[in-house]
Parts: structure tokens; sequence; C-alpha cells
């Protein structure tokens, strides 16, 4: 993703589904946390992490994102723009708020029920994966996590990428399962079908954009 940190009228459309796509990442990974069947490697990184610190999921989020963009702006600051700060600072803060409201709501063991957690992973997975494939899609900039990815790609060339990604996901995952949080089906579930849906969804919202334009 070869994205620049300026702002263009045109550009408003992306920057909306951006700031849709990362809130709604938020309130489906806050269910994906509850169901206990794993979340993406670098949620599952940051759940132990934060659990292990005693802090706030959204904050150690925060704080790690923060480490690593300072990484992206000293080697690749072509990988920065609004979408970058939308997934630094809304997702894990939405997850932490959605959370905490429907503990209001819901009465205490609601997902105790293997049953109840299946039927609601399903619907929590499908958001999950299509607001991060949106996100992603709309190429406004990528979140830090991702883009070291593509800084050490282009440091280990003789290494192909998925390799490098690969190696940097179960990096995250294994350093999740010591700090205690679940590595599940949800994970391997989530590697296995971004890639694709991104590939689906980045073809459907070029085609909309394209249309905006014309029509602007």
């Amino acid at each position: 993703m070869k994205t620049q940190m300026k702002f263009d009228l045109k550009d408003k459309k992306r920057i909306l589904a951006v700031l849709a796509a990362v809130i709604i990442m938020g309130f489906s990974l806050s269910f994906l946390i509850r169901l206990n069947f794993g979340t993406d490697p670098c949620s599952s990184m940051n759940l132990g992490i934060s659990n292990k610190l005693s802090i706030s999921f959204g904050s150690w989020q925060v704080i790690f994102n923060s480490l690593l963009f300072i990484i992206v702006i000293l080697f690749d600051r072509t990988q920065i723009g609004w979408g970058t700060l939308a997934n630094m600072l809304l997702v894990g803060y939405c997850a932490d708020f959605f959370t905490w409201l429907f503990d209001q709501i819901l009465p205490a063991g609601a997902f105790h029920s293997l049953l109840v957690r299946i039927i609601v992973l399903i619907p929590a997975l499908i958001l999950f994966i299509l607001s991060a494939a949106v996100y992603m899609a709309v190429d406004l900039g990528s979140a830090p996590y991702d883009a070291t990815v593509f800084i050490l790609a282009t440091r280990f060339k003789k290494i192909p990428f998925r390799v490098i990604r690969m190696a940097w996901d179960i990096t995250a995952c294994i350093i999740g399962f010591l700090m205690g949080t679940t590595i599940g089906i949800i994970t391997v579930a989530i590697a296995f079908l971004l890639g694709p849906v991104i590939a689906w969804v980045k073809n459907r919202l070029d085609k909309v954009f394209i249309q905006t334009a014309q029509a602007g």
C-alpha cells in the first residue's frame, strides 16, 4: 500500500469507509474476544500482553502501534495514511467500549453456552473479516503491524513476502499463546480467509470509487 498523508475531498468516501471499517472491526473483535475461539494474530498477542500488564486492550494497542509507527516513520513513510491513524487509535478502544457496553446490557454468563458462542461466532467473524478487508482495500495507509511486514520485505528481498508475513503472524501467535491468549480456529480462519476477501472487496470498492470520481 503506497499512500501519502494528505487530505483530498475526492477521498472523502474512502476516509468514511475507513472510519466505519475500524469501528466495526472493534465491535466484532469485542465479540470474538468473548467467544474465546481466538482472534487475529496481532490482537491475540496484544490481548495477552495487555492482560499481563494489567492495562486495557485499547491502551496497549495504542502503545504497541506507536512503537511500530516510529519504525514506519524511519524506514517507509509511504505506508502512512489516514487509515494508519484510524487503525492505531480506534480499533482497540472501540473493542473496549463495546465490551463495556454489552457488559451493561447482556446478562452474566450470556456466552457460557457452546451453542450460543457458535451462533454469535459466525456473524462476528464475517463482520470482522469484511471490515478488515474494507480497511485494507481502500488503500489509505497500512496499520503499523502490517506496514512493518512491508518494511521487512524490502530489507530481506531474497525471502518471499508470504514467508515473511507468515513468520510475523506466527511470532505474534506464539507471543500471545505464551501470554495466555487463546490461539484457536478463528486465528487460523482469519489467516486463510482475509487475503481472498481483501481482493474481492477491493475489486468492488474500486468500481464504486471510479464511478464516484467520474460522476464528480
